[in-house]
């Protein structure tokens, strides 16, 4: 048996080692902090030392501002395609076009290569009756070439004020000569629900993620119920070149179609940066059978939608690949200055599924058929995993995506008839369900 002084003195030897080897733990820290900071404080006195050569040698006398926010501008572009700093005007626009209202084309659009590259054009908009298609590339804005610029100096250059025009300069594939499109600019007001009657079908398209979608959702649904009457068999929801929005509508318009379960896991760089969103109960369709089509042209906040419902086995998923913009941006306001929109986390299907440069795989794979004319020039499908910078897949497999084209006639929509046979029961596809279903589970192992 130890006694009293000598369990003492044992207890305060240890003690003092836990103290001792916290403290040093402390200062190893510390230093490394110090070494951190140090090395930042190098570079921006680097930074600092270029900045004024710049000012004071530079053949013409340059604008400060103009360095500044041309500088910051490359930092967070060099990130990834989609973060970028929002200069005050910027910043009111993005809000005001978040909103559903706002001057301009009609396009959404990315930077690719140091051109623009159409997403898609927004049904009804200026842009969509001039003919421009997803995948087309903008080189020139009224005959001044757009490399060099940012994707937001860009956006800013073709808006303008109403009624007055611009000539676009678009390389598009297949064809041997740039084409120049003149598109005529106007008040540019999102309604992002359409809604119709397809017999016993109910028939509602989402273009964008605004901040009316999901009431506009509601609205559209109630009345189409009320029209079809007790015949309605089910819906099919059409996300296809929808390029996304709004993370908060692409939750809200998930749950209305779930009673129950995970909508969306998202995860920052730290593990208390995760969040996870829950459906709550109160299905607006009343448990009618679901389908949604997707195609190359759905990304972001479209997939999120389409991987809730399938994962939660609510819907069935119809068409091609998706984009794969698995990633969420956060608006950060810089006090009066504008703001950031910057890349924060990475976002789960509710099985664990990463989309990033992958995109969502369809339960049945339904391919549309494309005109003659666009099939002489059929070029080869682009999603996130072709955007130069973009967020390496964890797993590193990537996969691009598919045709984003959707006949105007919807009498030769291949996947919207498909899509109309599968709710009223007419086809069947156990088969292709159950592959699609093996995908997933083998993709939420890794």
């Amino acid at each position: 048996m130890m006694r009293k002084p000598e369990f003492a003195l044992w207890a305060f030897l240890i003690l003092a080692g836990l103290a001792a080897g916290t403290a040093i733990l402390n200062l190893a820290r510390s230093h490394s902090a110090v070494a951190a900071n140090s090395e930042i404080y190098r570079q921006l006195d680097l930074f600092g030392d270029v900045l004024e050569r710049v000012r004071t040698d530079y053949v013409e006398k340059p604008e400060d501002a103009k360095l500044i926010e041309s500088a910051i501008n490359g930092m967070l572009a060099a990130l990834d395609p989609h973060s970028a700093y929002l200069n005050p005007k910027h910043f009111r626009d993005m809000q005001v076009q978040t909103r559903g209202e706002f001057g301009g084309l009609g396009i959404e659009v990315t930077l690719e290569n140091d051109v623009v590259k159409v997403v898609a054009p927004i049904d009804d908009t200026p842009a969509d009756k001039a003919g421009l298609l997803s995948g087309d590339y903008i080189t020139h804005l009224d005959g001044e070439q757009i490399r060099g610029l940012t994707l937001q100096q860009a956006v800013e250059k073709m808006r303008g004020p109403v009624n007055t025009a611009i000539k676009l300069t678009v390389v598009r594939k297949g064809e041997d000569e740039p084409l120049e499109i003149k598109v005529v600019r106007d008040v540019i007001r999102i309604n992002p629900v359409k809604a119709r009657v397809e017999d016993d079908v109910a028939y509602v398209r989402l273009t964008t993620f605004n901040e009316q979608t999901y009431s506009e959702l509601k609205k559209a649904v109630a009345k189409l119920k009320k029209d079809i009457g007790p015949k309605l068999k089910g819906y099919v929801i059409d996300l296809r070149n929808n390029p996304g929005g709004l993370l908060d509508q692409a939750i809200s318009v998930s749950d209305a179609f779930l009673e129950q379960g995970a909508i969306v896991l998202t995860r920052g760089r730290n593990l208390q940066e995760t969040q996870r969103s829950n459906a709550r109960s109160g299905d607006i369709t009343n448990g009618k059978k679901i389908a949604v089509l997707i195609n190359g042209g759905s990304a972001s906040a479209s997939e999120i939608v389409a991987g809730a419902i399938q994962d939660q086995k609510r819907g069935t998923v119809i068409g091609t690949r998706s984009f794969g913009k698995g990633s969420v941006q956060t608006i950060i306001p810089l006090d009066g200055n504008g703001a950031i929109r910057l890349t924060t986390a990475r976002y789960y299907t509710p099985s664990g599924r990463s989309i990033q440069a992958k995109g969502i795989e369809p339960n049945i794979v339904v391919e549309q058929e494309l005109p003659e004319e666009l099939k002489k020039r059929q070029q080869k499908p682009r999603g996130e995993a072709s955007l130069r910078g973009h967020l390496k897949s964890e797993d590193e497999k990537e996969s691009s995506g598919s045709s984003a084209y959707v006949p105007r006639e919807k009498e030769k929509d291949t996947q919207l008839k498909y899509a109309l046979n599968f709710v009223r029961g007419d086809v069947k596809a156990e088969k292709v369900e159950k592959k699609a279903e093996k995908e997933n589970k083998g993709a939420a192992a890794n």
